[in-house]
């Protein structure tokens, strides 16, 4: 079975389902907002006394079990054992961050007051695992001198659409009108102002808990396009949608509020966690909008996702966003040489920080294109992005492969810059 990608987390993401290069990748107030902070190792200093370095991420995901923990059902002293191990694992590699699931699928790896305990860490959700692994990842992140972002995905409920398999007491157990099943799965409704609030807030509280570095979200807004599927929100967008365009105006607005309203909690909460997304690699293919990038035959967040990501940038919601460029140099839909321009220039003159998600899942993988099979291609994208001062840093997908560094391509990576 080949790596699960971002996309792949989840079944029914395909390319039928949502055009050839996102099927490559699947086989991340009202007054304006000032330039956002520095990110604390990235900056100057850094915790530890590390000296100014590039942002050099690594993504723990922990559902379904990818890489964190192992498995379900071990020990909480097993648990933290493998937690630890993979910090150490980031320190040996030379990464400044880790970007940890925290929240997979409307659950918690701490104890939230709004949601129930992840399945992944007892392989039943609500079940308590006798620790607290958010907590302990930033004690540990902070003392081994990494950053700790909380990665959240803000909508997912479930991988599987029947809410009498959630945990006793999950929210969407007190409030099914609050779910949308589609593609085999089930979500919160976007369009629902109470679910905005209350997943705002869930989020929130590790924020307030924790001493984080980050709060990041993922590319899973709306969800990805499924094939004679109809995400039914007929019913919200006849309660709230007056006044917009069409439905798909109405669903972005949706998204935007959720992030502009979280930008400007944290802000009066702890200003000096920073707000980052990492969202689909492709905002819009400039055959649709002259604003797009140089891409063709493949998805868009604006379109597909609903996710106005170049909006985030441009408003200076986000503090740094991570595009998953999950690609290779030269592919002729959806080109990583060509995509690196496109999002240095969106973020140019904003202040918003720049890191570039890198498909580390695809090196080796004998169902990915020859590029891929080269141990020297994440190698050419640090020379690429070297090129474009915007750029400061990239991000891998993910702790699994860093472990195995396939074909020594990221000791390549990291050796180029």
């Amino acid at each position: 079975m080949p790596p699960i990608g971002r996309r792949g987390f989840v079944a029914g993401v395909t390319l039928a389902a949502f055009g050839a290069a996102a099927g490559e990748a699947a086989a991340g107030d009202a007054e304006a907002v000032p330039p956002p902070k520095a990110v604390r190792a990235s900056a100057a200093a850094g915790r530890g006394g590390r000296e100014a370095a590039a942002f050099r991420g690594m993504w723990i995901a922990t559902i379904f079990n990818r890489d964190f923990p192992s498995r379900s059902g071990l020990t909480a002293a097993e648990q933290r054992a493998e937690l630890l191990a993979l910090l150490d694992l980031a320190v040996r590699r030379r990464m400044t961050a880790v970007v940890l699931q925290v929240r997979p699928s409307a659950d918690a790896l701490w104890p939230s007051p709004y949601e129930p305990w992840a399945a992944c860490l007892t392989g039943v959700q609500g079940r308590d695992p006798g620790w607290d692994p958010l907590g302990t990842a930033v004690t540990e992140a902070h003392a081994r001198g990494l950053e700790l972002h909380a990665w959240c995905n803000p909508y997912r409920v479930s991988a599987q659409p029947d809410p009498a398999r959630l945990a006793p007491g999950h929210p969407v157990r007190r409030h099914p009108e609050w779910a949308v099943a589609y593609g085999g799965q089930l979500y919160y409704n976007p369009g629902l102002p109470e679910v905005r609030d209350f997943v705002r807030d869930a989020m929130l509280d590790a924020v307030r808990r924790y001493d984080i570095d980050a709060l990041h979200w993922d590319d899973y807004f709306y969800p990805y396009p499924v094939a004679g599927q109809v995400f039914d929100d007929a019913e919200a967008f006849r309660r709230y949608g007056a006044g917009f365009a069409d439905r798909a105006a109405w669903r972005r607005n949706n998204i935007d509020l959720l992030v502009s309203e979280t930008a400007a909690r944290i802000k009066a909460l702890k200003p000096r966690v920073a707000f980052g997304v990492s969202p689909f690699g492709i905002w819009r293919h400039a055959g649709t909008d002259p604003l797009g990038s140089d891409t063709s035959r493949a998805g868009a967040s604006y379109d597909d996702l609903h996710a106005d990501s170049r909006k985030w940038v441009k408003e200076r919601w986000i503090d740094y966003v991570v595009p998953q460029l999950y690609w290779h140099i030269g592919y002729d839909r959806a080109d990583y040489a060509k995509l690196v321009p496109w999002w240095a220039e969106t973020v140019r003159d904003t202040g918003v920080r720049l890191y570039l998600g890198e498909a580390l899942y695809k090196v080796g993988d004998p169902a990915q294109p020859a590029a891929w099979q080269d141990p020297r291609e994440l190698a050419r994208h640090v020379t690429l992005a070297r090129r474009h001062p915007a750029v400061g840093g990239h991000c891998y997908f993910a702790a699994g492969e860093v472990a195995k560094d396939p074909l020594g391509a990221l000791t390549a990576a990291i050796a180029e810059g």
